[in-house]
């Protein structure tokens, strides 16, 4: 079993703060768990927007806290509140906004696992783990 609690990971190097100012991540469950998925808390940060494609990952979001959008490229505008569940099930080019109002914090589940240290490249992608 394995057992681990948010205030803890976030004091770790499983906080992972993007170079853009945009967004954090709390990487709580990784590639080495061995669980063939990987679980994060992602804080999109106020008034900021992110570009991401995961080209390489599938990604379900689950909204906890917070408003925004989510701007899928060359398609629909879906708005973003708790409650809310978005699913990348094909690779979605997107914009990721969070309004000026708070932060969005958002429950994240990664297929296949992320390794921990990923971050978006110039693309908004992930690479592979090996």
């Amino acid at each position: 079993m394995i057992v681990r609690t948010l205030d803890e990971c976030r004091q770790s190097e499983r906080r992972i703060v993007a170079e853009t100012g945009t967004w954090e991540s709390v990487r709580m469950l990784l590639k080495d768990d061995q669980m063939g998925f990987s679980f994060h808390i992602t804080t999109i940060y106020k008034g900021t927007e992110t570009h991401i494609h995961y080209q390489n990952h599938l990604e379900s979001v689950y909204c906890m806290s917070g408003e925004g959008e989510i701007a899928v490229v060359g398609g629909e505008t879906y708005p973003i509140k708790p409650g809310t569940l978005y699913i990348l099930d094909k690779h979605d080019e997107h914009y990721l906004r969070a309004y000026k109002g708070a932060d969005m914090v958002m429950a994240c589940v990664f297929n296949p696992p992320l390794t921990g240290a990923e971050v978006h490249d110039e693309n908004g992608v992930y690479p592979i783990a090996d």
